[in-house]
């Protein structure tokens, strides 16, 4: 049996319009972007011979949506495409229709007329600041947006009576697995200290999934004659806001402090361990987070991926993430701070497809549902102790994001 098909529905408050979508997530893969390609359901009788337009935006806000100074709106459209869909410029049974259209149209009858919409490619992921308590009605945010409204013609002014406004998000996910292992390593001198301190810091893998634990490995070889002390670990959130100001903000999304120590002549290798998810940074102002719809959570904000012909001043904000080892060099007569970084990706995974055997491609089931589904494909009796132990887990844990059920499940089926 087929799983059903979802469909996005909102109508005008007089009922003359109304949206159809398939899906609100549009994902960006770097070298296409999927298209937004719906229908619009109109009511003829309450048009009153009024033309229904559809329009596609982008857009940046960096202040409150409801105010203007001398004429000048808190916003920039980065994108703004409109176009007539009735009266039909063009016979829509010689037009070509996706499948979800097509399935849309025979329900809808002769009253539902389609659409489509292609993505530039220099335009931002939908991202957005995090407020802060008395930030009320105000935002910073890249958004996206399909709207339908009707009048006698687009340049009119827009009654929000006949309209419906339906936002959507472009998002990304992570590339192909590289084989980059992300490291750095580096040397201190001091005076009066004939031997150097060396330094080095690495990662397993350069990119982390959102909610996955970020593994940090430091070696410390404390030639010199310093003692070092107040060994930390973070993972620091860059986000530079390039559209307006080229602002930059640096916050510390997870971190680690330790008593470590690495007295001269000795060394030091170690791994840390730290989690940087939304759920320890809730009332952090000026967090990037990924985009959210309306009743949805999310998740920081994942890494930026900008191709090499675009340029960046259009893409609104842009995040970044990297783990930053930082130590007190403590000597006889002054001390210092010795820093090193290491930059990484945070992102979403990409859904696994439908395998058609029970297993999941993505993380659409409630965690009730999930561990129902995963104490079927394993029993007490099959001696694989640790993998129920993970299933366990998964029923109990009760993950906040669709990104982090998408890890745990990745987990299980590596750990099979």
């Amino acid at each position: 049996m087929s799983p059903k098909q979802v469909v996005f529905k909102k109508a005008s408050r007089d009922k003359s319009v109304a949206v159809y979508l398939a899906k609100r997530d549009f994902v960006d893969h770097c070298d296409i972007v999927d298209p937004v390609d719906g229908v619009i359901f109109i009511d003829p009788v309450l048009l009153q011979g009024k033309k229904v337009y559809v329009m596609l935006s982008c857009t940046f806000w960096y202040g409150r949506q409801d105010e203007d100074v001398m004429g000048v709106a808190f916003r920039r459209d980065l994108f703004l495409v409109t176009r007539q869909v009735y009266p039909e410029l063009q016979d829509k049974d010689k037009l070509t229709h996706t499948k979800t259209q097509q399935k849309l149209l025979r329900k809808l009858g002769d009253n539902g007329f389609p659409f489509f919409f292609e993505f530039p490619d220099n335009l931002p992921c939908s991202v957005a600041l995090q407020p802060g308590p008395s930030d009320v009605g105000k935002k910073c945010a890249v958004e996206f947006e399909v709207k339908a409204f009707c009048g006698q013609s687009q340049n009119e002014k827009i009654d929000k009576e006949s309209s419906v406004r339906l936002s959507i998000r472009k998002i990304q996910f992570s590339p192909e697995i590289s084989e980059l292992v992300p490291s750095a390593e580096t040397t201190f001198e001091f005076l009066m200290s004939e031997e150097p301190l060396t330094v080095k810091l690495s990662l397993p893998k350069e990119t982390f999934y959102h909610s996955e634990p970020v593994t940090v490995n430091v070696d410390v070889t404390n030639s010199s004659s310093r003692n070092i002390k107040d060994i930390s670990v973070s993972v620091e959130q860059v986000t530079n806001v390039v559209l307006y100001s080229n602002d930059k903000y640096v916050k510390s999304v997870a971190k680690e402090e330790t008593k470590d120590s690495v007295p001269c002549g000795t060394s030091l290798k170690k791994q840390y361990t730290l989690f940087p998810v939304l759920t320890h940074n809730k009332d952090r102002r000026g967090l990037a987070l990924d985009g959210r719809l309306k009743h949805e959570d999310t998740n920081l904000a994942s890494s930026s991926i900008v191709k090499q012909e675009v340029m960046k001043e259009v893409q609104g904000i842009l995040v970044s993430y990297k783990v930053v080892l930082r130590m007190m060099a403590c000597g006889t007569l002054a001390s210092s701070e010795v820093s090193l970084e290491v930059p990484f990706r945070l992102m979403n995974p990409k859904p696994e497809p439908e395998t058609g055997d029970g297993r999941l491609h993505s993380c659409s089931h409630t965690r009730f549902e999930l561990a129902e589904i995963l104490l079927k494909q394993c029993s007490v009796s099959d001696g694989r102790s640790p993998l129920l132990l993970l299933q366990l887990r998964v029923m109990e844990c009760d993950p906040e994001t669709v990104s982090q059920r998408t890890w745990y499940l990745r987990s299980l089926n590596e750990s099979t």
